[in-house]
């Protein structure tokens, strides 16, 4: 038996989150209210002694991973990367208007017309199948194909780390509150986590529970 303490936080805001792009494999800078998001999000984990640090590739993820570390109150860790932890990849629609690019993946099978609609009575998985579908070249990730990534990342934190480690992992919106689904059916995550949120999971052996979502108070988290 093997634990894993995972602090999952979602980067700080971006110029494509400000103008509501698409933004999976894509990516675009912090603002400077990103750059907030993320030294508030190291200050409230400032007492929290990480035995490693990780972020997904892009660099919206690593520049709040950095930013959080700077604040640490323990050893300053290096940032590793790990691209099994980027957002969902939305293909064709990368960096399209969000609004319009769920309408057009999510009426034609469900007749809903946005992204919270649909997860009002739909799995958050049934919405990647829908992207790939939409995509003319059906670049963008479907359920499975997600899944198979992230799962590589789960087995490369088990593997490399020691029971009982503490990691802090940087990574996306969607990829975050796909976690939080599946680990608690009963979650509603019509919602996603906001920018510089917490989010603690456990991982127990092949098996990931949820802790806590969307934490994003102002109170330091110990």
């Amino acid at each position: 038996m093997k634990k894993l303490k995972l602090y999952f936080v979602r980067h700080g805001q971006t110029i494509f989150n400000k103008y509501n792009r698409m933004q999976g494999w894509s990516d675009s800078p912090l603002t400077e209210k990103g750059y907030a998001d993320a030294h508030r999000a190291g200050a409230r984990l400032k007492n929290i002694a990480f035995d490693a640090a990780y972020a997904s590739d892009t660099t919206r993820a690593m520049n709040t991973a950095n930013a959080i570390m700077a604040e640490n109150a323990h050893e300053q860790l290096p940032i590793e990367t790990m691209p099994e932890f980027r957002e969902e990849f939305y293909g064709y629609y990368e960096g399209s208007d969000s609004a319009q690019a769920w309408f057009e993946a999510l009426m034609p099978v469900s007749g809903k017309r946005t992204f919270h609609e649909f997860l009002e009575e739909n799995p958050i998985a049934a919405s990647k199948d829908a992207m790939k579908a939409a995509d003319p070249f059906h670049d963008a990730e479907n359920d499975a194909e997600f899944w198979d990534r992230l799962n590589r990342g789960f087995a490369q934190l088990m593997e490399t780390h020691n029971d009982g480690d503490t990691i802090l992992v940087v990574s996306h919106g969607t990829t975050i509150r796909s976690m939080a689904g599946k680990a608690d059916p009963t979650l509603d995550i019509t919602w996603g986590p906001q920018n510089g949120s917490i989010n603690r999971f456990t991982l127990d052996d092949d098996v990931l529970h949820l802790d806590e979502y969307n934490n994003h108070g102002d109170e330091e988290l110990l």
